[in-house]
């Protein structure tokens, strides 16, 4: 019985076997099927839907919406507001060139009165650079006689300096002034109290008082200079020069302000002699000669440099048979293709003549370059003959008038056959200049300005204006080569001292590879806003010498001029007027860009890019047309060639805008207006979004300011408290004699004002012409518009919906971590509340919200919830900080609605509400809607946003990163499947480095100098040796910087496969050959900067409503994903099944790629954008001759020849024994 019932159990269990074992085909096992598409959907509609109630809860967009109901919309009219902002800018324009008109007949009359003066040699003046403060310690006067100065013969002299009150002024960014007198800035290379230096400050200092005058009649003036042909300059209001920079490179006569006022535009070509006697001394000093010449060319000027001995060459190949735009990127060019320079035998001056000649006329027949001047300059040790007949087939065809100016360099102390060499320049207008000695180089090459501004002097009564490129204060460009070394320098320090704290493990390629990428991510850090440099253009005139005999000489006396910061244009232009994603910028007759939103000057955050002030204007706007880069739309030339032509035109066009650090790009349709600022050559454009920029709103009549005082509102109740800020770059009242500490002070008193009796509004908000000169001007349209906003949401902040008392905001609070709501309207204003556990608690969530967030339609949430509107009318936008879980800090998630005010089928942004809350909380929220099912192994869920960046990750310290880093192969996959879409975004305006060249290309020979260099390198790698060596003896030595160097990021793209060397080494040594093998990878390659374009590979979310590949489901290995589109927000939901194979080689990242032109070995990105050049429209005013010129005999010292009795000693003893 027992028996039968076991073997009954026996059957029955095979039977249940072979049933399992029939149906085991038929049940998937396989992983994907563990990811649930109803369950994610639910998850999806979970999180949109709490979070939509959050944001609707806290911000209370409803009511927000309902205060602007009294507004009215209207339509945007582009044509009128490009018109009435090109007129205001022209108006404050001429206020400036008034100024400097002034000052310019001030100059020539009271140097014309005091001509007859002595040069006195102890004349004590305001020094920019030696003048002191009250309290400041008193410089001891030299009690031993001074050494005798070589030059002059005659003992040094000591003048005590002189003492100011200085004080910051906001208006001069708070550099501390003095408005009753001026400074003098002396450059390095010039002798102050020489007669003609010292001659020259006395008598400039009767400028003060025009100065004094220019400021009080206009108070929005900033610097007033005079710069003198000496080489000093005396500025307007007195201040203190900059200390903090190792050499004073600054010299008035190089910048491009007194360049382009005192000569015309220029076509030079630059002679330098390659023949064998060129080496040691004399070839850098040419170098040198080469190299000032190009520091004195500007944007309208255009130059070459050919290097001749049997042959003509150009230093530059691909600039062969044409004259190049001398703007800094080709500058740069040049220099580099000099530096190479290496002279090789005899020079043949007729060939070289010829080419220059040739080229000049070329360029003049084929109406290219500068179509003014032309000039040829000589750098050589002396010429064989004189040439003649070269000049007189080429020069000399129409006498007395000579098209080709000649300036000669003779370089070398011993040299006898000058006489040809300063034949050539005297005979044809030019000048002539011998050179021993590297110091003298400057002052020397200048001499060709006077030469060059003849015309102009003799013409006497035409004072061109002239309006400078862009350029960054009193910077020098070469600033930027030497900050970059220094920078080297500090990586290299940093790397002994870690290598100190780690040892060999900062040598495995992780290691290495985290270390350059955290390097090249600072490389990348562009800001558009930066208060490092001040950004300017300048106007200027010539100021010439009308003595009587003056006239012999054609004498300038130098250059007055006046800045004009971009930031104060800026101002005039009313952003308010243009609206959220609107902006407005301005072209240059060559096309580049005065100021544009997408300038980007400056990298790594306080280093000046090489060529930062020729970018293009088609560089900026970059049209959604799918082209490669530099193949530019010719819809899109074509509106260039019309706003540098100052014609009056509009147009739509659809572009691509990147935004936050260029890491996020949008594809919309945008409209363009342009039109001329009168009498300069800048032309204004202005564009904002079609879709939402057509339209804006305006408040009615019975809302203006002065009938709601008259009802009795009291105007600055509705800006009562401190949690509210206004746009601090807007100008929206200003007055002229008064400074304010913060501009909401400065909006309260203006408030105050409009509640008086007799209030009326000033006619522009620019200041008046003197004569009409008002002490308060205000944008009228900009402050009605406020203190509607104002009164409509002066609730906001005071709302019992934030008191802590309530349930639910208590509930949502502790739930979500909310720490501000916040609002920002179209006029500027921003308002915020901040949420507490207690009111002593956590007391500067709201200051540091309102510190970095109160540019309010300027702001990265408040344009993204604009555009997210179209996208989805109910929804916010949720993002995080770039790499946010990189930091140890508290991550704050962000959120942002916009508002729309609808009337008669009319719409426009009026305001956007947000809030931010802790990351941790959103975190936790998403942890408990989906359960465990993310927690395990064989699930990944992400939130993404609409540009691809993680919010959500189950490993937090992927916060904030681009996806395609994390997970490529899936990035590539949703690619594929259009949830996403790349967008391509090239970059103009990049900096590259490239490798520096170890040898001394100065000379032909490797000499003894060489090899002196290689021994001391040698010295500098084993003393870094022996300090590690010595370092390890005593440990508590560098603690101090093992914080400091320490290295904990570990997110960036994988590094590449170790090299096998790396596992060959052991950490015992074997001896000093094994143990410094970390100097050959700690030994920084030092590079340079160069100009260089690079793309951007950037990513947006489909907008198809419906996108099918949201109802796909996962299937197997596949299709190994579920991703839907989270309701409400701007973000997506992706959960993976990590049990299948995962591609980790697929890397997609946003940063920035170089672009590979496919160029040939000795091209570059110069001469690529050389061979397409694009127009430009040449300055009105070119003076290039005048008749009386031919009497001018003046054409520079014949020089003597110099005996050194040692040598002729030496060579008699050789003679001897040879």
């Amino acid at each position: 019985m027992a028996w039968s019932r076991l073997l009954a159990w026996w059957r029955l269990c095979l039977g249940l076997l072979s049933v399992l074992v029939c149906l085991a085909p038929c049940v998937n096992l396989q992983p994907a099927e563990n990811i649930n598409y109803n369950l994610v959907h639910s998850w999806a509609d979970k999180l949109g839907t709490e979070l939509f109630h959050l944001g609707d809860f806290i911000t209370r967009r409803k009511e927000v919406q309902e205060s602007f109901k009294d507004a009215k919309v209207v339509s945007r009219n582009g044509a009128s507001i490009v018109d009435s902002m090109a007129k205001e800018i022209e108006m404050m324009m001429d206020l400036k060139v008034s100024a400097v008109r002034r000052i310019m007949d001030t100059a020539e009359n009271t140097a014309l009165s005091h001509q007859n003066d002595m040069a006195d040699k102890m004349f004590s003046y305001y020094s920019a650079k030696e003048m002191l403060e009250p309290g400041d310690p008193v410089p001891p006067i030299p009690t031993p006689a001074p050494d005798m100065d070589k030059d002059i013969g005659e003992p040094l002299i000591y003048v005590q300096p002189k003492v100011v009150v200085l004080e910051p002024r906001p208006e001069f960014h708070n550099t501390p002034v003095n408005f009753s007198v001026s400074s003098v800035h002396v450059p390095v290379n010039v002798f102050d109290r020489a007669p003609d230096v010292i001659k020259a400050i006395q008598w400039s200092e009767n400028l003060d008082q025009i100065f004094r005058d220019n400021y009080k009649n206009d108070p929005t003036l900033s610097w007033q200079f005079f710069g003198s042909s000496t080489g000093f300059m005396r500025q307007f209001p007195a201040s203190k020069w900059r200390k903090d920079v190792p050499v004073d490179l600054y010299d008035c006569r190089l910048r491009s302000w007194y360049m382009e006022a005192a000569t015309s535009p220029k076509d030079i070509v630059i002679l330098m002699d390659g023949s064998g006697s060129m080496l040691g001394q004399r070839l850098d000093i040419a170098k040198h000669v080469v190299n000032t010449i190009l520091d004195t060319l500007g944007t309208n000027d255009f130059v070459n440099i050919f290097t001749f001995d049997k042959e003509v060459s150009p230093v530059v190949g691909c600039f062969e048979e044409t004259l190049i735009q001398a703007n800094l990127g080709n500058i740069r060019e040049l220099k580099e293709g000099i530096e190479s320079f290496k002279p090789k035998s005899i020079a043949n001056y007729t060939a070289a003549l010829t080419k220059a000649f040739e080229l000049l006329e070329d360029t003049k027949l084929s109406s290219r370059g500068a179509q003014c001047n032309q000039a040829i300059m000589i750098i050589g040790d002396g010429a064989p003959e004189n040439n003649r007949e070269v000049f007189e087939l080429h020069n000399w065809r129409d006498p007395p008038y000579k098209p080709v100016r000649v300036f000669t360099y003779l370089i070398g102390k011993e040299v006898a056959n000058w006489d040809d060499i300063r034949w050539m320049a005297c005979e044809n207008q030019g000048y002539y200049v011998h050179l021993s000695d590297t110091a003298e180089v400057r002052e020397m090459v200048l001499n060709y300005i006077p030469v060059m501004a003849r015309p102009l002097v003799l013409g006497r009564h035409d004072h061109p204006v002239i309006w400078s490129q862009v350029y960054a204060d009193i910077e020098d460009t070469k600033l930027s080569d030497y900050l970059w070394d220094i920078n080297q320098c500090e990586y290299q320090k940093a790397d002994v001292l870690e290598y100190w704290q780690v040892h060999d493990r900062m040598l495995e390629p992780n290691e290495m590879h985290r270390r350059k990428y955290r390097r090249m991510k600072e490389t990348w850090n562009q800001p558009v806003d930066s208060n490092v440099y001040q950004f300017m253009t300048t106007v200027s005139m010539p100021i010439y010498d009308r003595r009587e005999n003056a006239t012999k000489i054609a004498n300038i006396l130098g250059v007055a001029g006046t800045d004009v910061p971009i930031n104060e244009i800026k101002k005039l232009l009313s952003p308010f007027t243009l609206g959220v994603n609107g902006y407005a910028f301005i072209v240059t007759n060559n096309g580049y860009v005065l100021f544009h939103p997408d300038f980007r000057p400056i990298f790594q955050g306080y280093i000046l890019k090489p060529s930062y002030n020729s970018v293009d204007m088609i560089e900026v706007e970059l049209l959604d047309d799918d082209r490669p880069a530099r193949d530019f739309n010719p819809v899109l030339m074509t509106i260039r060639d019309s706003i540098i032509n100052q014609s009056t035109g509009s147009k739509w066009m659809l572009v691509k805008n990147h935004f936050d650090e260029m890491k996020r790009v949008a594809r919309i349709k945008r409209q363009y207006y342009w039109t001329a600022i009168k009498k300069t050559p800048f032309t204004l454009v202005i564009s904002y979004p079609e879709q939402y920029g057509v339209s804006h709103m305006d408040i009615r009549a019975d809302q203006e300011i002065h009938r709601i005082s008259i009802k009795g509102t009291n105007l600055r109740s509705v800006f009562s408290g401190k949690r509210w800020k206004i746009h601090p770059d807007w100008l929206y009242c200003k007055h002229s004699n008064r400074t304010f500490k913060t501009p909401e002070i400065e909006l309260l008193y203006f408030l105050e004002r409009m509640s008086e009796p007799g209030w009326r509004w000033p006619g522009s908000r620019s200041a008046m012409p003197p004569e009409h000169a008002a002490a308060m001007f205000c944008d009228r349209q900009l402050m009605q518009a406020l203190v509607f906003d104002a009164r409509v949401t002066a609730g906001f902040s005071n709302t019992t919906s934030f008191n802590s008392k309530d349930d639910k905001g208590n509930e949502f609070k502790q739930r979500f971590g909310v720490t501000v709501a916040f609002l920002a309207t179209h006029s500027g204003l921003t308002r915020w509340h901040e949420f507490h556990s207690n009111a002593a608690e956590e007391s500067g969530v709201g200051e540091t919200f309102s510190q970095n967030n109160t540019r309010a339609i300027d702001e990265i949430w408040y344009k993204r919830a604009v555009d997210q509107h179209f996208v989805r009318e109910e929804s916010f936008v949720y993002s995080v900080p770039f790499d946010a879980g990189e930091s140890n800090s508290e991550i704050l998630v962000t959120a942002s609605h916009a508002v729309f005010h609808n009337e008669g089928g009319k719409t426009a942004p009026a305001a956007v509400v947000g809030f931010q809350f802790q990351h941790s909380a959103l975190y936790k929220l998403f942890h408990n809607i989906t359960g465990n099912a993310c927690a395990v192994d064989d699930k990944d869920c992400y939130i993404l946003d609409n540009n691809g960046y993680v919010v959500i990750s189950t490993r937090v310290h992927e916060t904030g990163r681009f996806f395609g880093e994390v997970n490529g192969a899936i990035m590539k996959r949703l690619l594929e499947e259009n949830v996403y879409k790349q967008v391509t975004v090239y970059d103009y305006q990049a900096v590259c480095f490239e490798s520096k060249n170890d040898n001394n290309a100065s000379s032909m020979l490797l000499s003894p100098i060489f090899h002196l260099l290689r021994v001391g390198k040698w010295l500098l790698h084993t003393a870094l040796w022996y300090i590690v060596q010595l370092l390890q003896w005593a440990p508590g030595v560098s603690s101090h910087y093992a914080d400091m160097y320490g290295d904990s990021n570990d997110t960036e793209p994988p590094p590449p496969e170790p090299h096998p060397e790396h596992h060959a080494r052991n950490g015992n040594g074997h001896g000093k050959k094994d143990e410094d093998h970390w100097l050959r990878y700690l030994t920084l390659h030092r590079t340079r900067l160069k100009p260089c374009d690079m793309k951007r590979e950037l990513y947006t979310l489909f907008k198809e409503k419906d996108n099918v590949v949201y109802n796909m489901t996962a299937h197997a290995c596949e299709r190994p994903f579920v991703v839907l589109p989270i309701p409400f927000s701007n973000l997506i939901l992706l959960v993976i099944d990590q049990l299948c194979p995962r591609d980790g080689t697929v890397v997609l990242t946003v940063n920035p790629q170089p672009i590979d032109y496919h160029f040939s070995v000795n091209d570059s990105l110069a001469c690529y954008k050389q061979a397409r050049e694009f127009n430009r429209m040449r300055p009105h005013s070119c003076i290039s001759r005048h008749a009386n010129e031919s009497g001018i005999k003046l054409c520079g010292k014949a020089c003597s020849i110099y005996v050194n009795l040692g040598l002729l000693l030496l060579c008699h003893i050789l003679s001897r024994w040879l």
